[in-house]
């Protein structure tokens, strides 16, 4: 009897642990804005849109992909999505190292007007949480600049694509198109 009663503890203390994790979704995270001080918490920023998480960088073949990113940003921010940037140099150091740089480059080069995050590393043992979410999620970490994850108004993973697909391409439109039909959930 004594040895159920361990065993039913231990089982118990395992699904508290497991609902504890389960609770933390890929939004209860906070970042500052690209060279700035204040943190922004995703879900209370960001909570009920449509999202489209991109690790970028300013020196890469992908790069003239913030120009159909911003593209996307403007046609669907009323319905309620967001690009949000993540710039990373985890691929060949091709992200500037100051953050004010950054800006400045995606702002004159391409006119980004989405939300820039402060520069993070997306793979390996120092991704973020966020990142170590998304890869988890998708069973796919970035393999390079520009990989994209669709989360829905849920807070949860929709898609993802690799590099090569480009922002505008008609897949990850519908799947935005479709992502935005949902209704949003309801405040807490």
């Amino acid at each position: 009897m004594r040895r159920s009663t361990v065993f039913s503890a231990a089982l118990a203390a395992l699904f508290i642990a497991g609902a504890a994790v389960a609770a933390t979704g890929l939004l209860d995270h906070s970042f500052r804005p690209l060279a700035g001080k204040q943190t922004v918490n995703l879900r209370q920023s960001y909570g009920g849109d449509v999202l489209l998480v991109v690790n970028t960088a300013s020196k890469c073949g992908f790069t003239p992909q913030f120009e159909a990113l911003e593209g996307l940003h403007a046609k669907y921010k009323p319905k309620g999505f967001a690009v949000l940037g993540f710039p990373s140099g985890d691929f060949r150091e091709q992200e500037f190292t100051d953050e004010k740089e950054i800006a400045e480059f995606c702002t004159l080069t391409y006119g980004v007007k989405f939300p820039m995050f402060q520069k993070v590393h997306v793979i390996g043992e120092q991704a973020t949480p966020l990142y170590k979410q998304l890869a988890a999620a998708s069973g796919q970490a970035p393999k390079w600049n520009f990989h994209k994850y669709l989360i829905g108004r849920d807070g949860k993973l929709v898609a993802t694509w690799g590099s090569r697909t480009k922002p505008d391409d008609a897949e990850i439109v519908a799947a935005i198109e479709k992502a935005l039909k949902a209704p949003r959930p309801a405040r807490r």
